[in-house]
Formats: C-alpha cells, sequence, structure tokens
C-alpha cells in the first residue's frame, strides 16, 4: 500500500482510494489502493508539423504510453509518421498516417493531440468532431487556451458536446498557456495586492514551423506587412486576448477592453530558420503589445517581440514577469524557455490531467500545474478515467 497526500478535488473525486481521515476541506489523506496492470496511455496525433512530430518524438521517450494513430493530410495519408518525426521506427508497430475518419474512432485512444489551427473558429469542427467520438482532447490552438475571451459561444458548445460525451478539452502552449499568463497568476499567489502587471517575453521564432512564419509575415517587405496588417492578413502574436483575461478571470479583475499593436522587426542580414528566411531589409520578425484595461485603467500589459534567429544579431531573449503589488515580483529568466519544445512538453504534460478531470472544457487556471513526467504516465492517471482500459 502507499501512502499519499492528494490536495486536488478532482483527484478525489476520481481516483480509486480509500478516505482514512480529513484534515481539510482540500487536503486528506488517503491509502491508494494498489492497482492493477493498466494499459498505456494511447495517443492519436492530428497535424504531424513542427509542433505534431516534436509532441511524437516527445512521447516515443515516455514509459507508459503508446502512439496508436496519426491524422494528416495529402500526400503525408498513407505514409509512415516515422517519416515525418526524428526517432527511427525500430522493432516499433508502424503508424500509418490516415484520415480524420479512419484513425478517430470511439475506443480508439484517450487522448488526442490535435496541431492543426491558431484560431477557435478554425479548429472547432475538428475539435468537435474529436469530442464527439468519445475522446479527449488537448489542442495546441493558441485561442483555445482561454477561449471564452473571443469565442464565447464556441466555447459553450464545446464544453457542452465534451460533458455531453463524457471527455475533457484543453488548450495549451508554451505561450499562451505558460509564461505570459499562467506563470504570472503562479507569482500574483505570493501578493497581498496587484497594482499592475507587466508580462514580456522576447523570444525567437525559429523552432517554429510554415503556418507561424506566414502569421508573422516572416520574409515579407516592410510596405507588405503594414498592408497586412490593415487588412487583418497578418495576425502576429495570437493570445494576448486569452492571456489578459485568463490574469484578469484568476485574480478577480474585469476587463473593459483589450487593445493590441503590431509593428515589423526589420533584419539588416539575411537570416534563415528551418521554416523561414528573411533577406535582409525585410521582416525578420513582429513586436507585439497588449494591453488590459480594468475600470478604465491599464493593468495588464503584454511585451512580445519574436523574431527569426534574433542571436544573429545580437538580441537576448528572456522571459520577464514584472508585478507591482505587496510585494514587487520581478522575475527574470534568461535566455528564454524555448517555444518549440516549451509547446510541446506543456501538451504531453498535460495529459493526464486531462483524462483524469471530470468532463468539459478547461483552461489552464483550471487544472493542476504541469509538471514534467519522469516516471510511467500510468501511475499518474486515475483508472476509472480511462478509455482504453
Amino acid at each position: 500500500m502507499t501512502l499519499l497526500l492528494l490536495t486536488n478535488p478532482i483527484w478525489h473525486t476520481l481516483c480509486n482510494i480509500y478516505e482514512v481521515a480529513v484534515r481539510s476541506d482540500t487536503t486528506r489523506v488517503v491509502i491508494e489502493k494498489e492497482k492493477e496492470e493498466m494499459e498505456n496511455v494511447k495517443v492519436i496525433i492530428w497535424g504531424l508539423g513542427a509542433m505534431g512530430s516534436g509532441m511524437a518524438d516527445m512521447l516515443l521517450k515516455k514509459k507508459g504510453v503508446d502512439i496508436v494513430g496519426a491524422v494528416g493530410r495529402g500526400a503525408k495519408v498513407g505514409k509512415s509518421m516515422y517519416d515525418y518525426i526524428q526517432t527511427p521506427r525500430g522493432d516499433r508497430p508502424d503508424v500509418i498516417i490516415g484520415t480524420p475518419e479512419e484513425v478517430i474512432r470511439k475506443g480508439a485512444a484517450d487522448v488526442v493531440l490535435t496541431c492543426t489551427d491558431s484560431f477557435t473558429k478554425t479548429a472547432f469542427d475538428r475539435l468537435k468532431f474529436v469530442l464527439e467520438q468519445g475522446i479527449n482532447v488537448v489542442s495546441s490552438a493558441e485561442e483555445m487556451a482561454y477561449p471564452q475571451a473571443q469565442s464565447p459561444e464556441e466555447a459553450k458548445e464545446l464544453d457542452r458536446i465534451a460533458k455531453e460525451n463524457g471527455v475533457s478539452i484543453l488548450g495549451t502552449g508554451i505561450n499562451p498557456g505558460l509564461i505570459m499568463d499562467l506563470l504570472v497568476v503562479l507569482w500574483t499567489g505570493c501578493c497581498e495586492e496587484v497594482e499592475s502587471i507587466t508580462a514580456r517575453r522576447v523570444n525567437s521564432l525559429s523552432p517554429f514551423g510554415p503556418a507561424v512564419m506566414t502569421e508573422q509575415g516572416i520574409g515579407i517587405t516592410k510596405e507588405e506587412f503594414e498592408e497586412g496588417v490593415r487588412t487583418g492578413h497578418l495576425s502576429g502574436h495570437v493570445g494576448f486576448h486569452e492571456s489578459i483575461h485568463m490574469i484578469a478571470d484568476a485574480i478577480g479583475w474585469k476587463v473593459d477592453k483589450v487593445e493590441t499593436a503590431m509593428n515589423p522587426i526589420m533584419t539588416e542580414v539575411d537570416r534563415k530558420s528551418l521554416h523561414g528566411f528573411a533577406k535582409a531589409g525585410n521582416v525578420a520578425g513582429c513586436a507585439m503589445k497588449g494591453y488590459g484595461y480594468v475600470d478604465g485603467e491599464m493593468k495588464i500589459e503584454m511585451d512580445h517581440p519574436q523574431q527569426i534567429e534574433p542571436e544573429q544579431v545580437g538580441i537576448q531573449t528572456g522571459d520577464y514577469v514584472i508585478i507591482k503589488g505587496t510585494p514587487n515580483v520581478n522575475m527574470v529568466n534568461s535566455p528564454e524557455i524555448p517555444g518549440g519544445i516549451g509547446t510541446i512538453a506543456m501538451c504531453v504534460n498535460m495529459i493526464p490531467h486531462v483524462i483524469n478531470a471530470r468532463p468539459g472544457l478547461y483552461t489552464m487556471i483550471d487544472l493542476p500545474v504541469p509538471r514534467a513526467i519522469m516516471g510511467d504516465m500510468r501511475d499518474l492517471i486515475c483508472e476509472e478515467a480511462k478509455i482504453v482500459k
């Protein structure tokens, strides 16, 4: 028998436990009944671009988890997943890329990692399809980190569909999902009062795929960038609305409005990353600003310059949380946490929390804090919540 200290009410409800004593409303000492051997956690990956393929590589390093399906499109369909990731197949069973209808079926997996979109509205039909198959979802779509911020009707519908089908859905990543929102919320936990918040992330876009290069305007001219901003064809960083509303809702502020600004970062030298290229004189990145107003006063500031190969021109990357309050907080992490591996790890490491959660739509302020999975993933799974027994 193993003595555990559990503090999350979701675990109290879902885990197969015997209560010994109640110490408070949220902390109980319990003895967990020894579990019989559990099936490995079964995962399907939808989208094998830079993020999806990275998640596959990470999962293949972990114990107690199997990739049982991969969804792609075009020329990828019918080919091996191992043709699109770094990890050799070895003696593992092959995973053939298929269409959503072929791969995502009831009972096929415990969770689907969707890595196809940035926006809630464009991701909605895919997410709905997975939920209706009775499978949990972790989405890397930036707006899904806090979909109620800009797509409240879609958020309500996803919550309804998830509950109707007995599964859970979460959007997460490095940003939004951790650096400029959840991490900020964590630091407010040591404050008696908060007067204002600044979240700053100076980062490299080099790890990201073609979709992000297009969203940021990498490689185009200044005039094309300005036209893209004017017409709305360039999105720049996706997530300021989500991060600002997540922080405000978490600490009890009511946001009046959110304003954003977007300017090009020009390069004086040729810069090349895996999926992007900017010749001298063209756009190598995007400087984004976001402002959240509470009772007419700017309370939350987001500062986010990002570009490909910043080190090439002497730019030091980093993550910063500055809180004016009681006490003040000034957190500095430099260089930045890399966006690629950070997003990959956040999505994979949240798998147990999503499987264990009660049915519904969740955000990062609703579930237990993310943590690395260094042991067997099955040890973190409540057996009653698992789909593939």
